[in-house]
């Protein structure tokens, strides 16, 4: 079906517009004021903001191997939800997706039973968790669009060097979870004064930091596109900001949930506050901003990782890792960074759009213009809504940000031309 979209909002040189938009056989046929078009259903947005589908380069759909948590189906439901109409999948299944046949299966998964677009990493390692490194350029054939083995950090040097170089032959990025196991001493939160508050063992930042230093040398050794994911402590930023300006080839991303709180913010021993890495001191957070405002910080990405309700109810101590956060990202960042006037409303775009989409090199996403696939999200910023677990499209529930009251609820999800999501609809 076509549509005309009149009456919306874009961003035009970094200010919002009044502009229409056209929607064609799945593409933008144009943009521009008061267009008009006899053959597309004409879709009234009384001023709501049209953007770019937003692209999330890291969620979890636990699909095969966790079905109670998610499914690529309310996976993709979710992303939808919250405006995004690419996400890149991680690998932590079962069976995992170390093979050509496993890449395979999952990409025509993807394809099928998807609202939206998927890519599927493959593993660096095999079963994710071993020493010995996946056949890359078969993965790749396959269909893979990026490696990691996110969950579990590389342990061993050679290991991940030989990785890197074998990304590098085939021109994918490497995402690396960075965390060095032999310093984590059995911890749940950050290590600090809440930690020894509530009576739980801590994460010191060198457990993330300590790893990233070895891998930005052996980055910068084999030129290797490679990602950091969640970075989240002060001493991180300041070693990414320093390799890029070394010429190293790294790129990063932030949590939405990183950006927003503290441990301080940590009420109880609650086990929905738990996520890995953990969330650090108000020093790293305000860090982690300043970060994103002068680049070092390339982009947002939700680590979307459902669990089960009675999984996260308990103490840190049992629960495990991860929130969600596909339905609430774009809505909590335009309240609490646009609305409060930290980020402007073109930033917070270019980190959730645009800047992952060039990061990973997927040309047909993240951006608006004519010609291209008409993948749009499109937002209320006037009227304050309430997030509530009902609301959520994912059956993961597991989230701090319940009863929040924000700005920026989706109205319309489209993807090649198709509506996703729609307020109010009942494809739940």
């Amino acid at each position: 079906m076509n549509y005309l979209l009149k009456n919306g909002q874009l961003l035009v040189d970094e200010r919002l517009q009044a502009q229409d938009v056209l929607v064609v056989d799945g593409k933008i046929a144009a943009i521009g004021a008061d267009l008009e078009a006899t053959t597309a259903t004409v879709i009234d947005l009384h001023g709501d903001f049209i953007s770019p589908g937003l692209v999330d380069l890291h969620v979890h759909l636990r699909d095969p191997g966790q079905t109670y948590k998610e499914t690529i189906k309310t996976g993709s439901q979710a992303a939808a939800h919250g405006g995004f109409t690419f996400v890149g999948a991680m690998p932590n299944l079962t069976p995992v997706p170390d093979n050509a046949a496993q890449i395979q299966k999952m990409v025509v998964r993807n394809q099928a039973e998807a609202v939206i677009r998927i890519g599927q990493y493959a593993t660096i390692t095999e079963q994710r968790t071993a020493g010995k490194l996946v056949d890359f350029p078969a993965l790749k054939a396959a269909g893979a669009f990026a490696f990691s083995n996110d969950g579990s950090g590389i342990q061993d040097a050679d290991t991940m060097y030989q990785a890197m170089r074998a990304a590098k032959a085939v021109n994918l990025p490497l995402a690396a979870h960075v965390e060095d196991d032999s310093l984590l001493h059995g911890g749940v939160m950050n290590a600090g004064a809440k930690a020894d508050e509530l009576g739980l063992p801590g994460i010191s930042n060198v457990v993330e930091t300590a790893q990233l230093a070895r891998d930005l040398v052996l980055a910068q050794a084999t030129g290797v596109h490679y990602h950091v994911c969640h970075v989240s402590t002060a001493e991180s930023v300041q070693m990414i900001r320093l390799a890029k300006q070394a010429g190293v080839q790294v790129t990063c991303e932030v949590t939405p949930h990183h950006l927003l709180l503290s441990d301080r913010d940590i009420p109880a021993d609650q086990g929905n506050y738990k996520m890995n890495p953990p969330l650090r001191s108000e020093h790293d957070r305000q860090a982690l901003i300043a970060g994103l405002i002068d680049g070092t910080i390339d982009c947002i990405a939700t680590d979307h990782a459902p669990h089960g309700t009675d999984e996260k109810q308990q103490s840190m101590r049992q629960a495990p890792f991860g929130i969600v956060g596909s339905e609430t990202a774009f809505s909590l960042l335009f309240t609490n960074f646009v609305k409060t006037r930290i980020f402007t409303l073109a930033q917070l775009i270019n980190w959730l759009s645009y800047r992952p989409a060039q990061l990973f090199n997927l040309p047909t996403s993240g951006q608006l213009k004519s010609g291209q696939p008409a993948d749009l999200a499109i937002f209320d910023l006037k009227h304050r809504y309430q997030i509530t677990a009902d609301s959520l499209y994912s059956k993961g529930k597991n989230t701090p940000f319940i009863d929040n009251q924000v700005y920026g609820e989706t109205v319309y999800t489209l993807v090649a031309g198709q509506i996703v999501y729609q307020r109010g609809g009942t494809t739940k």
